[in-house]
Formats: C-alpha cells, sequence, structure tokens
C-alpha cells in the first residue's frame, strides 16, 4: 500500500521540492555572505585601531629618543643657571652683611631724622642684588628653552627629510584576498636555512658569563661600545619589521610587534650612552691612573693594594 502511495504521488510535487531547496540553499547563502562580510569588516576596523595605537606609541618613543641628546643638554644648562642664580644669592647676602650692620646706625638716624635712604640699607641691597640676579636667570633659561625647542625642531625636519618614518610604515599591504591558511609540506630531515637569533644571543649570554678583563680600562671599552652594539640589535629588529611587512607572508602585528622592539631598543641606546660619562666620572682618580700615571706605569703600581 505505501509503495502504491509513493507511485501515485504527483510528479510536481518533486519539482516544487527542488525548487524549495533552492531557494533555502540561496538564502543561507546570502546570509552567509553577509556574515563573512561583517567579520572582515570589524576585523579591518580592529586592526585598523590597533595599528593607530601602535603607530603613536612607537611615534612617541621614537621622538623621545631622537630629542633626548637636546633635553638631556637643557637640563644641564637650566642646572647651570640655577646653581649660578643661588651663587648670586649667597654673593649679595655676603655683600649686605656689612651693610647691613652699618645700617643698625644709619637706619636709627634715618627714622629719627626722617630720611628713608639711610634705613635699612642691607636689606635693600640684597634685595637689588637678588631681583637682578632672577631677571638675569629668567632671561637665561628662557634662552635655553628656545634653543632646546630649536634643536628639537631641527632633529624632526632631520628625521622627515631622512624619510625615516619608522619600519614597516611605508609599505602597502595588498589590496588581493589573502587565504586564511595555508599548508606547506616539508619533509622530514629537510634542512631550512634562515636567521637564528637566539643562538647569538645565546653565545653573547655565555660570552658575558666568562667574561673575564684584564683590567677595568677593558670594562670601560665595553661600555662606551654599548650604545653601537644596542644599536646593531635595534637594526636587527628595523629589519625584522620592515621584511615582516613587506617580504615575508605575515600579519601587520607581527611586524608592530618588530617595530616595538625596536623603539625600546632606542630607548635603551639613550641610555647606553649615558653609561661611558658615568664610569668616566665616579672613577675619576683610577682612571687618571692609568691615562696619566706618575713617573711612569711602573711607578704607579705602587699604590697597588
Amino acid at each position: 500500500m505505501a509503495d502504491a502511495r509513493r507511485n501515485t504521488r504527483p510528479a510536481g510535487s518533486n519539482a516544487g521540492s527542488g525548487q524549495r531547496n533552492s531557494l533555502r540553499r540561496r538564502l543561507l547563502g546570502g546570509a552567509s555572505r553577509k556574515a563573512r562580510a561583517g567579520r572582515d569588516a570589524a576585523i579591518t576596523k580592529n586592526r585598523a585601531k590597533r595599528d593607530a595605537k601602535t603607530g603613536a606609541t612607537v611615534a612617541a618613543q621614537r621622538a623621545a629618543v631622537r630629542k633626548g641628546p637636546a633635553r638631556k643638554a637643557a637640563r644641564k644648562a637650566l642646572r647651570r643657571s640655577a646653581a649660578r642664580f643661588h651663587g648670586r644669592r649667597l654673593l649679595a647676602a655676603l655683600l649686605a652683611l656689612p651693610v647691613g650692620l652699618l645700617g643698625c646706625l644709619t637706619t636709627w638716624i634715618g627714622r629719627k631724622f626722617g630720611i628713608p635712604w639711610l634705613m635699612y640699607p642691607g636689606r635693600r641691597l640684597y634685595r637689588r642684588l637678588v631681583r637682578t640676579a632672577a631677571e638675569q636667570r629668567a632671561e637665561r633659561d628662557e634662552a635655553i628653552r628656545e634653543e632646546q625647542a630649536e634643536q628639537e625642531a631641527a632633529a624632526d625636519a632631520e628625521a622627515a627629510t631622512d624619510g625615516s618614518e619608522g619600519p614597516g610604515e611605508g609599505i602597502e599591504r595588498p589590496a588581493v584576498g589573502i587565504p586564511a591558511s595555508t599548508a606547506l609540506e616539508v619533509s622530514e630531515g629537510e634542512h631550512v636555512s634562515g636567521f637564528q637569533f637566539e643562538e647569538a644571543a645565546s653565545e653573547m649570554e655565555q660570552a658575558a658569563n666568562s667574561y673575564e678583563p684584564e683590567n677595568a680600562m677593558e670594562i670601560l671599552a665595553m661600555v662606551e661600545g654599548l650604545p653601537a652594539a644596542l644599536t646593531s640589535v635595534a637594526n636587527v629588529m628595523k629589519t625584522l619589521a620592515e621584511r615582516s611587512d613587506g617580504e615575508f607572508p605575515l600579519e601587520k602585528e607581527i611586524a608592530d610587534g618588530f617595530n616595538d622592539i625596536f623603539g625600546a631598543l632606542m630607548s635603551a641606546v639613550a641610555v647606553a650612552e649615558d653609561m661611558g660619562p658615568l664610569f668616566r666620572q665616579v672613577h675619576a682618580q683610577d682612571i687618571a691612573r692609568h691615562e696619566d700615571p706618575r713617573n711612569g706605569p711602573d711607578a704607579e703600581k705602587g699604590w697597588n693594594v
């Protein structure tokens, strides 16, 4: 009976079912395309936000490194200006002291006979000298800040003319779609050549652990060479950032990560540049014994403990 009913089903029912299935597939396909478009738009928006945030952070770090020498020189000049001002205050106090002692007599005379210029001569002299010193300090500080602003502007202009806009920032991403994933078959035992940064870093760490300098002057030479060494390491990250965004099949975030490391290392370079002068300052006497020994190096060895 069931077979008879199936055989007696109208032929148009199969066509109607096929049309409904086709319509259902088209609707599902349209919905999935809209979902993919919305997902791609959200990914693009989030990527643009991350790129802008990372770019601003790296630009700020790079600007701080670029303007570091000018700011350091300005701080030193401002400290010298403040020390000069306080020295002038001390000198004014020393000059006003004997005049103030004399004023103990002249103030009484001026108050008794109504002569104002005889009253408190030491105090008035001190205030006049300090006021003049303060005005001169303000002029010096203003000139120092103007010079700092000019040097920072010159550094920014030089960076702009050199085209140093940062690793990977001048490279356009392709407009065509890239497959979500690719599979590469690599046979076992195949040798893949590449740059093994961890091996070079491990060798440097082992060298530092086994480092036995002959004297402290060798350490000084090593310290003074730190800025160049760290700059080379920073340039490695800069190169990797540029190639990650321009040559390697990597996403933008990877190049931004190398870019962040580059900015951090350049900040470390600025700190390393202060190590050499600091070393020479705190060990000035020890260095003088090596660079300018008394009666020759053999005679100077007599002070060794």
